[in-house]
């Protein structure tokens, strides 16, 4: 159960100090905001999201009016995959930090010579630049997956860009890498025997040796779709959806992965390190899922679509990191922005998009990762008992049949890795009565449930969770429900709770709440 005191009166003391100190550091914090120095600017660098702009279509908005929608949803990183006129102007004086493209086919000539590299770079960036944030240039795309061999031209190629760069003293604000799949790695489970394909070692040497030279990431596009789409068998949807209430244990590490993006770029983290290139960073230039497939393509729909990039959004913009890397950045950028109907293959190939060409919304999707949980209809204003798309308002529970041992696993991951705020169930708070795992098992439950749309498979729990249409709210414990943002706490919202740890010796929670609101206002101040 929860925390029950202890050390009460010596936990006084260290809390009036170290608000005295923050008091007491208040005049020099400002001076460090207004008059930033660089350690300061790292530290305050959290994970971006972005949005990737396929224009492989014949029924697009104008680049201007693709711009105006990226803006619109107040996204600030966007990558392009060639450096389209219209489009670089469309980015100007908008502040969205961009990722333009070289195509493999451009490989050839910009690896063989260097006037090659500077006559683009002085006639398709210079123009633009600073209007337009060019911040990355990828050099070719997924060359290993290529039906021809261009390896051998993309490190040549990166290097004659680099140099163009540095002619212009640019160099340091753009950035020169390449993106690949994840078919680079001959071995990805368990995550720690990451491991790169032999195949390609001539090419990867140079170019991570390049990369790690120059402080460039690493991009990887990461699709957990297709690993579960190809073997479900073998990959479970929800650990494919961040759903999933049970852990993988990597034997070799004791590392616990609850969702299968964590996994892959663990391997890859653990595949770079096997080379002993441990400096370079991770950055996710593709990831998504298709709101609609093939007739064998059962889980491209838009419930799952959502609900992948609602969960990645708030798992990166968290700064989670991944558990071998925790707290680490990791950039992502979503493919794509629109469904493009002239992309080959399966019909899910077709439909990755947010938004459909005329700009409507495929479903609806928070970016800050902050907001209300994306496609959460508004509460009802009338009082009737409706909920998601007007449906009859269900709660999620403990189910009386779940051993303890499995309703505390899943209390731990749901207060933990499910992010949901359980202060309502410790020590004084309207949810800790009664004092027993299956009540405090149900409240945490139902803020996961409703929080991630309240569908069936966020009900799950390993089979611990049970959906009811009975509001399991009693006394001055309210259980939310869909769209609403009440808590335990009646009318107020809850102070935010990383996990539901319950040993009797951590300080109670209104102490570590006071400590983290201290190293927030800390951080806040720097930032």
């Amino acid at each position: 159960m929860a925390s029950k005191g202890g050390g009460g009166e010596e936990e006084g003391y260290k809390l009036v100090f170290a608000v005295s100190l923050l008091l007491f550091s208040l005049p020099a914090l400002w001076k460090l905001k207004t008059h930033p120095s660089p350690p300061f600017a790292v530290l305050c660098r959290g994970s971006i999201v972005g949005v990737c702009y396929g224009r492989n279509a014949d029924d697009l908005p104008t680049p201007d009016k693709a711009v105006d929608l990226i803006q619109q949803h107040n996204i600030k990183y966007a990558r392009i995959y060639d450096a389209n006129i219209q489009v670089l102007k469309a980015f100007a004086n908008t502040g969205i930090e961009l990722m333009i493209g070289i195509s493999n086919s451009d490989l050839l000539p910009f690896s063989q010579f260097q006037s090659n590299a500077d006559t683009w770079l002085k006639n398709n960036i210079l123009p633009y630049y600073p209007a337009t944030k060019i911040t990355y240039i990828t050099v070719g795309a997924e060359v290993t997956e290529a039906p021809s061999n261009e390896s051998a031209l993309v490190v040549p190629a990166m290097h004659n860009i680099l140099t163009s760069l540095k002619k212009l003293g640019l160099h340091k604000k753009i950035k020169v890498s390449t993106t690949h799949s994840l078919g680079v790695l001959s071995r990805s489970f368990p995550p720690s025997a990451g491991a790169f394909s032999s195949k390609h070692a001539f090419f990867l040497k140079p170019l991570l040796e390049f990369l790690a030279d120059n402080q460039s990431p690493f991009m990887i596009d990461i699709y957990p779709y297709y690993a579960f789409r190809d073997s479900p068998n073998n990959v479970s949807l929800d650990y494919a959806l961040f759903q999933s209430s049970s852990e993988v244990i990597d034997p070799n590490t004791g590392l616990l992965y609850t969702n299968m993006f964590d996994a892959q770029i663990d391997a890859l983290y653990f595949a770079l390190m096997a080379l002993n290139f441990r400096t370079i960073k991770v950055m996710v230039t593709e990831t998504g899922w298709p709101s609609k497939g093939s007739p064998k393509e059962t889980a491209a729909t838009p419930d799952n679509a959502q609900i992948y990039n609602a969960n990645l959004i708030r798992h990166v913009v968290n700064d989670t990191g991944t558990p071998a890397k925790p707290g680490e950045a990791v950039d992502t950028y979503i493919f794509s922005l629109f469904n493009e109907n002239r992309k080959p293959g399966l019909e899910s190939e077709r439909n990755w998009g947010l938004f459909y060409p005329d700009q409507t919304s495929v479903y609806n999707l928070d970016f800050s990762g902050r907001g209300a949980v994306a496609g959460m209809p508004s509460p009802s204003t009338n009082g009737s008992a409706s909920g998601f798309n007007g449906a009859t308002k269900t709660w999620c529970i403990a189910s009386s049949n779940a051993t303890q041992l499995d309703l505390q696993n899943a209390v731990d991951w749901a207060c933990g890795t499910g992010n949901v705020d359980c202060s309502p169930i410790q020590p004084s708070q309207p949810c800790f009565q009664p004092d027993n795992l299956a009540s405090h098992a149900s409240y945490a439950f139902n803020v996961y449930y409703q929080q991630n749309g309240a569908t069936d498979i966020a009900c799950t729990f390993g089979g611990t969770g049970i959906r009811v249409d009975k509001d399991p709210s009693y006394d001055n414990c309210l259980y939310m429900t869909a769209g609403s943002n009440k808590t335990g706490a009646g009318n107020t919202t809850a102070m935010t709770s990383s996990s539901s740890k319950t040993s009797s010796s951590s300080p109670s929670l209104s102490r570590k709440w006071a400590y983290s609101l201290i190293i927030a206002i800390l951080l806040r101040l720097l930032c």
